[in-house]
């Protein structure tokens, strides 16, 4: 096809012909459209369906769409609407993290086992937040700031969307988020309150 191939019709192929990989399937609740790009508006609406506060939801459809729309957006020119392209998704993936999601954004087993056995200290299939702040400390690569500080969002954010009523993050529930089923779980239980 020609270069000039609209969105749509690019993620048509991104649906049809591309098995949608754990990543992608991560970020897919926040496309609330469902055409393969995620605005902030997207973002900020998912949020909110999770129950999130109109400040926070706002603060984190900004500090998401800021720091990861340019790197799903290769070789084209930076927009002042921040898309986040869903099948490109994989260039947003950051150092000093667990090493769940691979290069290409598959999950890779081995890595969120390894996240329980190395971390999971009172508990075998539970973190407490002392756990995941360990956590983040191990696996910081040197002088990888940016690595570090999306890290750290990324997993403070997971505990408390995730946490139990006794304040740990269960296995269970670290394993949904990696393929987003987390955030349609959560969506559905803020819904029926």
């Amino acid at each position: 096809m020609a270069s000039s191939t609209s969105c749509s019709q690019v993620n048509g192929i991104m649906r049809d012909n591309h098995e949608l990989t754990p990543l992608e399937k991560h970020v897919m609740f926040f496309d609330i459209n469902n055409d393969g790009i995620i605005y902030p508006s997207e973002t900020y609406q998912a949020f909110r369906k999770m129950g999130r506060g109109i400040f926070r939801s706002m603060f984190a459809a900004v500090l998401i769409h800021f720091n990861i729309s340019h790197k799903t957006r290769p070789g084209k020119c930076p927009s002042l609407l921040f898309p986040i392209v869903v099948e490109n998704i994989k260039y947003a993936i950051h150092g000093s993290d667990s090493g769940a999601y691979d290069s290409e954004g598959r999950f890779v087993p081995e890595k969120f086992e390894e996240i329980f056995k190395k971390h999971a200290n009172q508990n075998a299939d539970s973190l407490t937040y002392n756990e995941v702040k360990e956590m983040l400390k191990t696996n910081r690569k040197p002088k990888d700031y940016y690595g570090w500080a999306n890290a750290f969002v990324d997993w403070n954010s997971l505990y408390d969307l995730g946490k139990n009523k006794n304040e740990i993050l269960t296995k269970e529930t670290v394993k949904v988020v990696y393929d987003g089923s987390l955030f349609e779980q959560i969506a559905k239980e803020h819904a029926s309150k």
